[in-house]
């Protein structure tokens, strides 16, 4: 996701952001399964990556305090390409998730794939999905995140993906599955990142959309973080071909966004009718940017 990510994925995280063709089409495209259940990505929630020392140390505690502010579901890594485990620290993520859970959290598992090797990238995919701890819980849902650029061609990258996400559907067909994605706008100004994006391919495999439109990257003024996070999310529908796609909008980064910034995001989010809109990541909120993050009433994210 961003800035303490594997160090190539994190750039690239920055270069679309700052950015500010489609690939895709623009042919109307058939809906996942609008039965599979979208709850986690609505509500309060936030995020927590594999490079957060001080949050991982302490499971409990970290869960405990996202419980204080009313946090309903937890983004967690479970691994990334370049990890050496399937599943970092199994005992870890099932301290996390059974804490979460206890607490009346859902938890939804996400894993960043490079697309060089696609049977690492299925196998640990399917490890958090499949995981249970040791009192037996599981995770909620599992999410995607696509923005590795390892391999260098755009038209073998995308043919793994939708590989990948075929195989990862096929797996599991009664579970929701969100689609983690770079910055529409910022695709849109760099098209040579990654041509051809297959959005419509992986609008009939994915349930929800959650693009990482950090604003941070690009201004500080308030007012941009609304107009970002709202062409974000009509880029990303105009460009699957449906104007209905849930979209749980991720903002950020926390730790350089102000309670301002922080407001009109969510406020944006939810003009555009996103089901959730979070800010990266939990280890950067602070107490005004959760008093911001809780004002809406309904269905909101933090990070």
């Amino acid at each position: 996701m961003a800035g303490r990510r594997p160090a190539r994925a994190s750039l690239l995280a920055a270069v679309l952001a700052a950015a500010c063709v489609v690939c895709g089409g623009s042919a109307a495209a058939p809906r996942a399964n609008e039965e599979r259940d979208l709850s986690a990505y609505t509500g309060l929630a936030t995020w927590v990556d594999l490079y957060d020392p001080h949050v991982l140390a302490r499971p409990a505690s970290a869960v405990a305090q996202m419980a204080s502010h009313g946090v309903q579901t937890l983004f967690l890594e479970t691994s990334n390409y370049q990890m050496r485990h399937d599943i970092v620290r199994p005992d870890r993520a099932g301290r996390f998730l059974e804490a979460a859970h206890a607490d009346g959290m859902q938890v939804v598992a996400w894993y960043l794939p490079s697309f060089a090797n696609l049977a690492r990238d299925t196998r640990r995919s399917l490890a958090a999905i499949n995981f249970r701890s040791r009192t037996g819980d599981q995770f909620d849902s599992f999410a995607l995140d696509i923005e590795s650029s390892v391999v260098r061609s755009a038209p073998v990258r995308s043919a793994r993906l939708v590989l990948l996400s075929k195989r990862l559907r096929a797996a599991v067909p009664n579970l929701a599955l969100g689609a983690i994605v770079p910055s529409p706008l910022g695709m849109e100004r760099l098209p040579w990142y990654w041509p051809g994006f297959p959005f419509i391919d992986l609008g009939q495999t994915y349930d929800v959309f959650l693009p990482m439109g950090y604003f941070t990257y690009r201004s500080h003024r308030p007012s941009f973080s609304g107009t970002y996070t709202r062409r974000n999310i009509d880029l990303l529908r105009e460009w699957t071909g449906d104007p209905a796609l849930p979209v749980h909008a991720i903002g950020g980064i926390a730790h350089y966004a102000s309670a301002a910034q922080v407001r009109t995001f969510v406020q944006a989010a939810r003009a555009k009718g996103a089901i959730g809109a979070s800010l990266y990541d939990f280890a950067g909120t602070t107490a005004r940017q959760w008093r911001e993050l809780r004002a809406s009433n309904e269905p909101v994210t933090t990070g």
